[in-house]
């Protein structure tokens, strides 16, 4: 089969700081039959409205809904605050986006505040969240001024008076300070991996952490010595929402002709923010090696979030391996293009996401829940979606994810199997309404409310 000669786009920048889109093009008298003229991507289309719960039965059943409403029965009027570091971009607002109106569809009404700060705060932070995961890193008196003068900021703008309160993350960690005799409950949802922290930096941070009724935590292996309670909560995806929703094979295929994207040969995709703890030139490496063996396309879809200040160098730096690779196509897409990125990961053949640290990886669950073959780093909280050889396949190294990469594209029958498998661990453990059934309990817990767990029970 021929393989069409590509040329690599020039990405010019956008002012909000997106770039368009980076596709490979065919030479000019190919461009009109291989795809579309790119869109802007600068204007977000319309939000869509969120689903309503009665839209989940064909997927949970009648009776979980049943359960959801039972559990909020008793909770009608207690209210919940969310609060966390940005609106759009990254695994957290996206599940906030649907979390919040599902919870206050059940009668327990939920607000969601964002933090403000300057670029000098979302670079602490930033290096922060590199620190937590593992990262070297000199904390400075300096440091810890520019992080507590900005939750104090924060603190003086928001109020509290909810019967719970979420604070995620380390950025607005600090805004417990606030808390006082309030009679509120204060809990701290934590996203990234903590296993392995920076001692200077989580020992500034633990005596706030302290101060909370409770911790959250994406996996088991993230848990740390304190003196609260601790939960465990799996990130979650919304089946409904656009980038997870069921999509028409005409959709998808527009948005491949758009990308310049061959479906008649294999796809390899990776989605995620471009973050080095992504490893997104660990995948390039990956994918060239496999080439050698095996036809087909790399694909490495992502964006940015409004509070990592790193994206632009990483992009650079994801170029720059890609070099004058033709069958590498790196796309730059803000956070609202949510159904191209669905399309994408529908078109794939396989999925991978080869990072170095992981506090989830949602966008495992969302490669899993569309019944791809998934190829996932065995770090962070990816272990409790890969069952390796079940539900997808762990790997260590740059080698190892060659080698799986040739090995499914290879051995057809099994990677199927490995994508029924991993639809069907989503469906039972990683869906928003789950995580919906998960806070509800735990405000009943934390609310002392001491009805009847089971419907029909007296």
């Amino acid at each position: 089969m021929k393989t069409p000669e590509f040329i690599t786009e020039t990405s010019s920048s956008f002012p909000d700081g997106h770039t368009t889109a980076l596709a490979p093009v065919t030479h000019a008298a190919d461009v009109a039959e291989r795809r579309q003229t790119l869109r802007d991507f600068r204007t977000p289309p319309a939000p869509t409205p969120p689903a309503h719960l009665d839209d989940y039965r064909s997927i949970i059943g009648q009776a979980n809904l049943d359960v959801l409403r039972y559990l909020a029965r008793d909770l009608k009027g207690k209210t919940i605050k969310m609060v966390n570091s940005t609106a759009v971009g990254g695994g957290v607002a996206e599940m906030l986006n649907r979390l919040v109106p599902m919870l206050t569809e059940l009668e327990v009404p939920t607000h969601w505040d964002v933090i403000t700060g300057g670029n000098d705060f979302f670079e602490v932070t930033k290096a922060f969240h590199n620190a937590l995961q593992g990262s070297d890193y000199q904390l400075t008196q300096h440091v810890k001024e520019i992080f507590l003068m900005y939750n104090e900021q924060n603190m003086k703008r928001m109020q509290f008076g909810e019967d719970l309160v979420v604070i995620h993350d380390p950025q607005p960690a600090a805004l417990v300070r606030t808390r006082n005799d309030s009679a509120s409950h204060w809990v701290w949802r934590c996203h990234i991996d903590l296993s392995h922290p920076n001692p200077q930096v989580w020992d500034f941070l633990r005596p706030y952490i302290e101060q909370y009724n409770a911790a959250i935590f994406s996996s088991q292996s993230f848990s740390r010595q304190l003196p609260i309670p601790q939960y465990l909560f799996y990130p979650c995806i919304d089946p409904l929402s656009e980038k997870n929703k069921e999509l028409d094979d005409s959709t998808v295929q527009a948005v491949c002709d758009e990308f310049g994207i061959d479906r008649s040969r294999p796809i390899v995709t990776q989605v995620s923010r471009f973050d080095r703890a992504k490893d997104p030139v660990g995948v390039i490496q990956a994918f060239k090696l496999a080439k050698k063996y095996v036809d087909c396309q790399l694909v490495m879809a992502g964006g940015g979030a409004s509070d990592d200040p790193e994206g632009a160098a990483v992009l650079h730096e994801v170029k720059t391996a890609a070099g004058e690779d033709p069958d590498i196509i790196i796309l730059d897409l803000p956070p609202w293009c949510a159904l191209e990125i669905n399309a994408l990961q529908r078109a794939s053949t396989l999925v991978v996401q080869k990072s170095i640290k992981e506090g989830f990886g949602l966008t495992v669950t969302e490669g899993l829940w569309k019944g791809k073959p998934t190829i996932a780093a065995a770090v962070g909280g990816i272990p409790n979606q890969i069952i390796h050889k079940h539900t997808g396949l762990l790997v260590h190294s740059i080698e190892g994810c060659a080698y799986q990469i040739r090995y499914l594209l290879t051995h057809l029958d099994f990677a199927r199997r490995l994508g029924e498998n991993g639809r069907e661990h989503v469906k039972e453990n990683f869906l928003m309404t789950t995580n919906v059934k998960r806070w509800l309990l735990l405000l009943r817990i934390l609310t002392g409310t001491q009805t009847a767990l089971h419907p029909g029970a007296e």
